[in-house]
C-alpha cells in the first residue's frame, strides 16, 4: 500500500492530478466554512449548542452531504445535493420522455446535451432549496423550532441591521445558489483534471469532515467503552460493505466471428457484470425523502396541542427509534431498490445490442430468450442487494436505541455515510491503480 502511494507520487502526471484534487477539496472545504452575508455566525453557534440535530431527517441527510455546512448557512451550504437530485430526476425522465432517451442513445454528443440540462436543473433546484432553507432559518425551523427567533441571541438572520430584510434574503439566496454553481464546477474540474469522479469525491470529503466531531461527541456522551465498541462495529460494517460492493454476477457473452472485407472480427469472450448492489445509494435517498412527509405534516401544527392521531404519528412515524419507523424505512428501501433497478437496467435493450453485434449467452438463444434470462438473473440478485441496503441503512437507528440518546440523529458511522464513503473510496483507488498498472507499478489491491 505504501509503495503504491510512493509510486503514485513519483509519477509526474499522476502526482499533478493528486495535488490538483487536494487543492479543489481545500477550496471546497473553505467555502463550506465561510458564512454567507447576512447570517450571524455567533447566533448559529448558539443554536448548534442547543441541539446537535434538527430532528428533520431530510435536513440531516442534506447536512451530511454538505459536511455540516447546511445548518450554518455557509456559501457552500447546499453542497452537491442539488446536482445529485437533478441527475436522478433526469435519469428517471429519460425513461418517460422519448427525446431524452434519444439523446442518451446518441453517445457523447447526446450525453453532453443531457449534462447541460442537468446543470440548468441544478441551478433551478438550488434557487428553490436555498429559498426554503432561508425561510426555515428565518422562522427558526431550521433547528426544529428550538431556536426562539424572538430572542435576538438566536436570530440566525438578525433584524435591525439597517439593511432591508428583503435585500438581505435576496443576497443570501443568490449567494447560496452561486455557491452551488461553484461546487458543480469544482466537481467537474476534479473529474476532468483530477483523480476519481469529482462529485463523488466532494461528497466523500463532506462526510469525512464530520467524522472526528461526531466521534468525539459519542465518546464524551456514551463513554470510552461504548465508543471503542462502536469503532469495532464500524470496521466490521466497512468490511462487509466492501465485500458486497465488489460482489457481482458475471454473465458470459460469446461473440460470433464475422468477416468484414478481408478481416475477421469477433470470436471473443467477455461477460456482463451485474452488481449485487445495482441501485447504489439512490433507494436510501428516496426512502428518507418519503419518510420526511409525516414530519413535514406535523410542522404545520402547534407541537403542544397535537391531536391523538398526530401524537401517534409523532411517536411512531416521525421517530427514528420506533420499530414502526424502522420497519417502514426498511420496506421502502427494498421497494425503491427494485423500482430503480428496473428503470436503470433494461434487459431487452441489452439483449438487442448483443444480438446486433453478434453476441449471445452460451446456451441461450439471442433476442427475447436472452432478455428473459437477464431479467431472471437480475431479479434474483436484486433481492440480496435490497436486503443489504436496508440492513446497512437502519443500522444507525439501532445505534440510537442502543446509545439511548436523541442527539445521534446525525450519526455518521453507518447507513448512507458508509455506503457512499466505501463506494467512492473503492472507485478512486481503482482509478489510481489502473494508471499505475499502465506504468508497470504495483497497485493498491495487489
Amino acid at each position: 500500500m505504501l509503495s503504491a502511494f510512493t509510486s503514485a507520487l513519483r509519477t509526474p502526471d499522476l502526482r499533478k492530478k493528486l495535488l490538483f484534487t487536494v487543492a479543489m477539496i481545500a477550496i471546497y472545504r473553505l467555502g463550506a466554512t465561510l458564512p454567507s452575508p447576512g447570517v450571524s455566525y455567533t447566533n448559529v453557534r448558539a443554536c448548534l449548542k442547543l441541539t446537535e440535530a434538527s430532528g428533520n431527517q431530510v435536513l440531516n441527510l442534506l447536512n451530511l452531504f454538505s459536511g455540516g455546512a447546511l445548518l450554518q448557512l455557509s456559501v457552500f451550504a447546499l453542497g452537491i445535493m442539488p446536482y445529485i437530485t437533478a441527475s436522478i430526476i433526469l435519469q428517471l425522465l429519460t425513461v418517460v420522455i422519448p427525446r431524452l432517451e434519444q439523446l442518451r442513445k446518441e453517445g457523447q454528443s447526446g450525453q453532453a446535451k443531457i449534462t447541460q440540462y442537468t446543470r440548468y436543473l441544478t441551478l433551478g433546484l438550488a434557487i428553490l432549496q436555498s429559498s426554503a432553507f432561508v425561510a426555515l432559518a428565518r422562522t427558526g425551523q431550521l433547528f426544529g423550532g428550538l431556536c426562539d427567533q424572538d430572542n435576538p441571541q438566536y436570530q440566525i438572520i438578525p433584524e435591525g441591521t439597517g439593511i432591508p430584510m428583503w435585500l438581505t434574503l435576496t443576497v443570501l439566496v443568490m449567494t447560496m445558489t452561486a455557491g452551488t454553481g461553484v461546487v458543480m464546477w469544482l466537481g467537474e474540474l476534479v473529474t476532468d483534471r483530477g483523480v476519481g469522479n469529482g462529485m463523488s469525491v466532494l461528497i466523500f470529503t463532506s462526510i469525512a469532515a464530520r467524522l472526528p466531531g461526531e466521534g468525539w461527541t459519542i465518546k464524551q456522551s456514551a463513554g470510552t467503552a461504548k465508543f471503542l465498541l462502536v469503532i469495532a462495529l464500524v470496521l466490521v460494517i466497512i468490511g462487509l460493505v466492501v465485500f458486497i460492493e465488489q460482489a457481482q454476477r458475471r454473465i458470459p457473452v460469446q461473440y460470433a466471428k464475422r468477416m468484414i472485407g478481408r478481416r475477421m472480427y469477433g470470436g471473443t469472450s467477455t461477460y456482463i457484470p451485474l452488481k449485487v448492489n445495482q441501485a447504489g445509494v439512490v433507494p436510501v435517498i428516496f426512502a428518507s425523502s418519503l419518510l420526511y412527509l409525516p414530519q413535514l405534516y406535523l410542522q404545520f401544527f402547534d407541537q403542544n396541542n397535537l391531536k391523538p392521531y398526530q401524537v401517534w404519528i409523532q411517536n411512531w412515524l416521525a421517530s427514528p427509534t420506533s420499530w414502526l419507523y424502522i420497519t417502514v424505512y426498511f420496506l421502502l428501501i427494498i421497494f425503491f431498490t427494485y423500482f430503480y433497478v428496473s428503470i436503470t437496467f433494461n434487459p431487452t435493450e441489452v439483449a438487442e445490442n448483443m444480438k446486433k453485434y453478434g453476441g449471445f449467452v452460451p446456451g441461450i438463444r439471442p433476442g427475447k430468450p436472452t432478455a428473459d434470462y437477464l431479467d431472471f438473473i437480475l431479479s434474483r440478485i436484486t433481492l440480496p442487494g435490497a436486503l443489504y441496503l436496508g440492513l446497512i441503512s437502519v443500522l444507525p437507528n439501532f445505534f440510537f436505541i442502543w446509545l439511548d440518546q436523541k442527539q445521534y440523529q446525525n450519526f455518521p458511522f453507518g447507513g448512507t455515510a458508509v455506503l457512499i464513503m466505501v463506494g467512492v473510496g473503492l472507485e478512486t483507488v481503482k482509478q489510481i491503480e489502473s494508471q499505475l498498472m499502465q506504468r508497470n507499478y504495483e497497485g493498491f489491491l495487489r
